[in-house]
């Protein structure tokens, strides 16, 4: 059995990074496409946004017909990702920005609601006493993922379109690779469609209070993700060439989002010991405060500022496997996909908001001000965090 889990997780992980790098594909590409075609500010933010639109559609249907609990979920995985990374590759036909490029984010996120959470359901079914670390595990993959495009930026130059064939060739293989996952013993399998299984996610007061938590989390997670590339850039603009702070922006952008990866398994670690909420509560208190330090630092020396940024990075994603190891501690087993998949699609639905909104509004009132507002969605998490700690005492 431990060389069995060992196999399984391992091969899922991979899976995870390689599919979840389809995900900001587009951003990092972004500074070169504006150089080959003139894309307007909002048609850049739908880049990105759609993708977020996408996969809340895709998780709703996950969730909703609760696929991840009554089908295999390594099939659901696996055709999910093999697809979006087809889908994907049409970016390379068509011209950065237009509407046909939108649509294929779109319809990549909406693919991607069969990677991320399914795996999540695959990753729970492999423990109970270690859930913490485990899907903290599974976040550092998707952290991973999310930061592997940068990383293809820095590598390939101007070369976006070789970064979209690299990301969609690597999310198919990983969707091929999660065939050869195993189930574990805590795998739980729904006997039937039940459309009421969503319902406790209102009744369930604990569960209510994990999503309450996450939603704070997602406030400034996506934003951060999507747009640190660009605010540090103008941020580094003050005091050097452009060029050289387009690049160190790119460093920036991969080095905060991939020290998150190391951050989650660490934090999955200590939450198995002392317990998920204070973990999202410490968590969640340091990213705020990093996203207020990173307002007051914009334009300020750039090492001031890619230190700041970087500790954001390491501190706005552990909290976000403990939300979903909370939801799966508090709910029966063979509703735990279709509700982690729920909590997701609520999570982006928000980011939908937080991502379109938030260079629209940088423009308006400037990158230190919204990057200050991003701490309030911390600040919510801490309080729902700390009833259900409060509720949980007291049961």
């Amino acid at each position: 059995m431990p060389e069995s889990r060992f196999r399984s997780l391992s091969l899922l992980l991979l899976a995870e990074v390689a599919g979840m790098s389809l995900w900001f594909v587009s951003s990092a590409g972004l500074p070169d496409m504006i150089r080959e075609v003139n894309i307007s500010g909002m048609r850049q933010a739908a880049l990105s946004s759609s993708v977020q639109a996408g996969f809340v559609v895709g998780a709703l249907i996950v969730a909703f017909f609760g696929l991840a609990d009554r089908y295999d979920p390594r099939r659901v995985f696996a055709l999910s990702a093999v697809l979006a990374g087809i889908v994907n590759f049409t970016l390379v036909l068509s011209s950065p920005g237009s509407g046909l490029a939108i649509v294929a984010r779109f319809l990549t996120g909406a693919l991607l609601a069969g990677v991320y959470p399914v795996g999540m359901k695959i990753m729970v079914g492999w423990g109970q006493k270690d859930r913490g670390f485990l899907v903290g595990a599974l976040i550092a993959a998707l952290t991973l993922g999310s930061a592997f495009p940068h990383l293809l930026s820095l590598a390939g130059g101007a070369n976006w379109r070789l970064i979209i064939v690299v990301v969609s060739v690597a999310a198919a293989a990983g969707g091929l690779l999660c065939l050869l996952v195993g189930l574990g013993p805590h795998h739980s399998i729904a006997p039937r469609f039940n459309p009421r299984t969503i319902a406790s996610a209102w009744t369930n007061r604990r569960v209510r209070l994990a999503y309450a938590g996450y939603l704070g989390h997602m406030w400034e997670l996506y934003a951060m993700w999507a747009w640190v590339g660009l605010a540090t850039a103008t941020s580094y603009a003050v005091t050097m060439p452009l060029d050289e702070a387009v690049r160190l922006s790119t460093i920036t952008a991969f080095a905060a989002i991939a020290a998150g990866a190391v951050a989650s398994i660490l934090a999955g670690l200590v939450a198995d010991r002392i317990g998920k909420a204070e973990v999202a509560i410490i968590a969640m208190i340091i990213s705020g405060l990093s996203a207020l330090a990173a307002a007051l630092t914009f334009g300020g020396p750039a090492w001031l500022t890619l230190i700041v940024v970087v500790i954001w990075g390491i501190s706005i994603i552990p909290d976000s496997a403990q939300f979903s190891a909370l939801v799966a501690d508090f709910a029966p087993p063979d509703q735990a996909g279709s509700l982690m998949t729920f909590q997701t699609a609520l999570g982006f639905a928000l980011t939908i908001v937080t991502v379109q909104t938030t260079p629209l509004l940088a423009s308006v009132f400037g990158w230190p001000t919204v990057l200050a507002g991003l701490a309030l969605g911390p600040l919510f998490g801490v309080v729902a965090m700390m009833r259900l700690r409060t509720l949980t005492s007291q049961s």
